[in-house]
């Protein structure tokens, strides 16, 4: 399901920083911790494995948890994603969807730093210029 909401702001704060929580870690977020399914069933729903699963919930947990105890933004945008129950091969998504193309950003999963992506170039050979993670396509 896409998230009715993109983006969470801080309270009191007028000049923050994004992190960007992909769809799919959206979508275990959602799937497990509010949904309430054991990792293996939202894996299934998911079409990933369960270890991939485990990967996005550690990763989105602790980018909420930055966000929350930082003040920043949280952006809910990018990845490869396939929402559970919306139908899969229609749609956007690792079943046939549509690519990410010539835009989009490479995006630090460290810190959320994100730079424009460069076609030709990947994002993976990109280090973050603040926090010297490898860079991501988001």
């Amino acid at each position: 399901m896409e998230p009715e909401v993109d983006i969470f702001l801080p309270g009191g704060v007028s000049n923050f920083e994004e992190i960007i929580l992909t769809f799919d870690e959206h979508e275990a977020l959602r799937l497990v911790d509010k949904d309430g399914l054991s990792q293996e069933e939202a894996a299934k729903k998911m079409n990933i494995s369960q270890p991939t699963l485990s990967r996005l919930l550690r990763s989105a947990r602790a980018k909420v948890a930055t966000a929350i105890t930082t003040g920043r933004a949280i952006r809910i945008e990018g990845g490869v994603y396939e929402m559970a129950g919306a139908g899969y091969g229609r749609g956007r998504g690792r079943q046939g969807g549509f690519g990410l193309g010539p835009g989009g950003y490479c995006v630090c999963p460290n810190c959320g730093y994100r730079v424009p992506h460069q076609r030709g170039s990947p994002c993976y050979v990109i280090k973050c210029p603040k926090c010297g993670a490898q860079m991501t396509r988001g």
